[in-house]
């Protein structure tokens, strides 16, 4: 394994996806690459909203990523950060496709219910059509806080 890829959204399974993932990538001596997604707006929007809502979202997945550069600045393993625009799922595929990525690793659930629901949406059509192996993280704290 040379490449692994986690897709990151700052929810708690997605940290939980990328601590799996650079455990991964150190036992392997893999390289981890770190995608984030800013996703479109939705189509209800008017146009002139749409620029400035794409640029507040990529704004912060750049956030996102400075967080994490910060936490493995002295991990020993070579991080590759990435920002991207559009729908999670196509792009964490397109990305594995066109790195070459051996391994995937991503997170079950999201910050709120509608992105817990895309996020699960996200995870599902990642293993359908990522060209390698595909990991799921969940984020037990969640799992167990809706049995309460």
């Amino acid at each position: 394994m040379h490449d692994i890829l986690a897709g990151y959204d700052g929810s708690a399974s997605a940290q939980g996806a990328v601590r799996f993932a650079k455990n991964l990538a150190e036992k392997e001596g893999a390289r981890l690459h770190i995608l984030t997604v800013a996703p479109l707006p939705d189509w209800g929007k008017l146009a002139y909203e749409r620029p400035e809502l794409i640029e507040t979202e990529k704004r912060h997945c750049q956030d996102l990523i400075t967080e994490l550069k910060s936490e493995f600045g002295s991990s020993g393993i070579t991080v590759q950060y990435e920002t991207v625009v559009g729908h999670p799922a196509k792009e964490l595929v397109l990305y594995a496709e066109r790195h070459g990525i051996d391994h995937v690793v991503v997170g079950h659930r999201g910050h709120t219910v509608f992105d817990r629901w895309l996020l699960g949406s996200v995870a599902r059509q990642v293993i359908a059509y990522a060209p390698c192996s595909v990991t799921i993280v969940r984020d037990r704290s969640a799992d167990r806080g809706s049995e309460h």
